[in-house]
């Protein structure tokens, strides 16, 4: 996790759901065949640099792009192809399982930015075991000034999240789930990544065209 200040908004950024490596060996086998083509354009066919660039826009935009921010009184839920923006005092619910689902105004948004492995969202998140065992954490979670040695990464950024709705309730002087709280909800709102779209649009003409040609 980092923080960092744009201007008067305060940013914390999580960190990514161990896309890197694949990313760069994807892209690394993407430049290959694109490499590949361009010292041998007579034997290699139009459609394999094509096809490289598409897988690689894919790539990026499955592994790389998903991120989880909160921005200012905002969390932000960055995705393959559209940015959800929920003001933080408008959230309900915070799990994270296989990806991390937040529900507000009575709506799941999800974003694969953090998540667990099949096997941990299977055991569930440390909030959910305290819950069942202790009948605690019921939205009031202790401050964490960071993450604690040994606590899974993922039960650290629910934990977070949490504690910033928290805040962000008391700021405002409301309650969760009260109507202050859903008519911030229908201030929710999704942005479309229109480069990544562009880009998949741009390289899935040149695949088509690559077969065509080839």
């Amino acid at each position: 996790m980092t923080g960092t200040e744009q201007g008067d908004t305060t940013v914390e950024k999580f960190a990514p759901n161990g896309g890197t490596a694949i990313a760069v060996i994807g892209g690394l086998v993407c430049l290959g065949f694109i490499v590949g083509w361009a010292v041998d354009t007579d034997d290699v066919p139009p459609w394999v640099p094509a096809l490289a660039l598409f897988a690689a826009v894919v790539i990026y935009a499955s592994t790389v792009r998903p991120r989880v921010l909160v921005e200012g009184r905002d969390l932000v839920l960055r995705n393959m192809l559209s940015t959800i923006r929920l003001p933080l005092a408008s959230i309900e619910e915070i799990a994270v399982r296989q990806v991390m689902a937040v529900r507000a105004g009575g709506k799941r948004y999800v974003c694969a930015g953090v998540g667990r492995t099949l096997r941990q969202a299977m055991k569930g998140s440390a909030v959910q075991r305290a819950r069942q065992e202790v009948g605690g954490l019921r939205g009031e979670l202790a401050k964490t000034e960071g993450r604690e040695p040994g606590m899974n990464y993922a039960d650290f950024v629910e934990i977070r999240v949490q504690e910033l709705v928290n805040e962000d309730l008391a700021r405002r002087g409301i309650k969760k789930r009260s109507a202050e709280a859903d008519a911030l909800a229908e201030h929710v709102r999704r942005e479309w990544a229109w480069p990544e779209i562009g880009a998949l649009a741009v390289t899935t003409v040149l695949v088509v065209a690559g077969f065509l040609v080839g």
